[in-house]
């Protein structure tokens, strides 16, 4: 259903907006969770360590795809905001074109360099065959990882984040029941959690399409809609390069992690990979506010309601850091038992470390809350600079805590990791939000930015 944020109250507007936003982000978990738990629970700690080393290297990838169309989606929900019908219309368009021509490239050069990563790495001879059997099959599969994403998030612009909830819960069901056919019956070992990954997620993308083409008349594409200017697609690959590049750059950050995990054997990556999934699904709530606000921002924005903007985001940080502050306390103290869930109870010194990992970012996650909606407001403005310092103040830190932390306090230097890339990310997005915070008095009404 489409939603227009620009009208209503804005902390009930944020709250309705989230609520499915966040249950579909935590059933999106679900895929890279279900395929960790029954891995680990059928095929043991170093299955489960062969998976976990692959984390980095496909956020690399995927998390590019998820940053570009969540870019190219501002601009969309901006028209949205402005009334202007072709102006959305135009986005969409840009955004499949633009889409399925980077996935090409994607594609061939992940496939290409996917086992060079994973040397360079120092991935554990014993787990690396099972690795690149388990992230080849991802790789071939970005088309559908895109596309979902692509669809997903042209439908939060226009206000619906509840219609990929269902498309998500479906896919996510499919996924763990492929989980057991392929893993159990089929016997296919690691290979078969990917291609129960892939397929599901590929029934969600053309769930998603499907439903776009019956059910939202907005996005009912005219010959004349694939007329594209070049200022058309300036608009789009100004918008979501940063933000793909943005993620990737957190990426290289995570990848430099597991780099230093794997020098630390794999109890330490197995701890790692577990509570990392735990910690995953905590943060959502953050992470689906922070989403919100994008919208929210890109909405009000071009409907000209600045003040609306201001009011959103004070409102939404207090939920949200309220949010944060119970998820954190819940990992701090019941992490334990969601972690025996997947390795266990016969593997102690798995449970200990992976609890000193929740216990130290459980302890931070008020500083992530403020994170994201600095971050994703800013861009819901159409800002790309300051969040991309943010990312590269996120690889510094991590890289820190990677060559020099690790090396003195090992598990513990690597877990301290996110919390001091959150500190040092909201440094630039701190200093940045408050600048457009006062200036946001002097800005007037807002028209589409993609010009005819």
């Amino acid at each position: 259903m489409i939603r227009d944020l620009t009208k209503g109250s804005p902390a009930k507007i944020i709250l309705v907006f989230t609520l499915p936003l966040l249950i579909g982000n935590i059933f999106q978990q679900f895929y890279s969770l279900a395929d960790t738990l029954i891995v680990g629970r059928t095929l043991g700690v170093n299955a489960l360590a062969t998976v976990g080393c692959t984390a980095s290297i496909m956020f690399l990838i995927l998390g590019f795809s998820q940053g570009l169309t969540a870019g190219f989606s501002i601009i969309t929900a901006t028209c949205f905001g402005a009334g202007d019908k072709q102006g959305v219309r135009h986005s969409y368009v840009a955004s499949i074109i633009l889409s399925l021509l980077i996935t090409m490239v994607l594609t061939i050069i992940s496939v290409i360099f996917a086992r060079p990563i994973l040397e360079i790495m120092h991935t554990p001879p014993e787990i690396i065959e099972g690795a690149y059997n388990f992230i080849i099959i991802i790789f071939w599969g970005i088309i559908v990882s895109m596309l979902f994403n692509l669809f997903s998030n042209v439908m939060r612009a226009l206000g619906d984040s509840r219609t990929p909830l269902i498309f998500l819960a479906i896919a996510s069901i499919i996924n763990i029941i492929l989980d057991f056919l392929f893993i159990l019956k089929f016997n296919m070992g690691v290979s078969g959690a990917a291609w129960a990954t892939t397929i599901s997620q590929g029934i969600s993308a053309i769930l998603c399409f499907s439903h776009i083409m019956r059910n939202v008349p907005i996005l009912k594409l005219h010959r004349s809609d694939w007329h594209l200017t070049k200022k058309i697609i300036w608009d789009h690959l100004r918008m979501g390069l940063p933000m793909a590049f943005q993620a990737s750059i957190i990426a290289i950050g995570a990848i430099t992690i597991q780099f230093a995990l794997n020098n630390l054997g794999e109890v330490s990556v197995a701890a790692y990979t577990a509570a990392q999934k735990i910690d995953i699904l905590a943060i959502q709530p953050m992470m689906s506010f922070g989403i919100t606000m994008a919208t929210f921002v890109a909405q009000n924005y071009g409907a000209g309601k600045i003040e609306r903007i201001r009011i959103g985001i004070k409102q939404c940080s207090i939920i949200s850091v309220g949010f944060s502050i119970i998820v954190g306390l819940f990992n701090i103290f019941a992490g334990h038992f969601m972690i025996v869930l997947f390795v266990g109870d016969n593997h102690p010194k798995v449970v200990s470390l992976a609890q000193t990992y929740l216990n130290i970012n459980g302890s931070m996650y008020f500083v992530l809350a403020l994170l994201f909606i600095y971050r994703f407001s800013l861009q819901g403005l159409g800002q790309s600079l300051a969040p991309t310092l943010a990312g590269v103040m996120e690889l510094i830190m991590r890289t820190f805590a990677a060559i020099i932390l690790s090396k003195y306090l090992g598990f513990i230097g690597i877990s301290m990791a996110s919390p001091l890339a959150w500190i040092g990310s909201c440094i630039p997005l701190g200093i940045a939000y408050y600048i457009t915070h006062k200036k946001l008095y002097g800005l007037s009404k807002h028209k589409c930015i993609i010009q005819k």
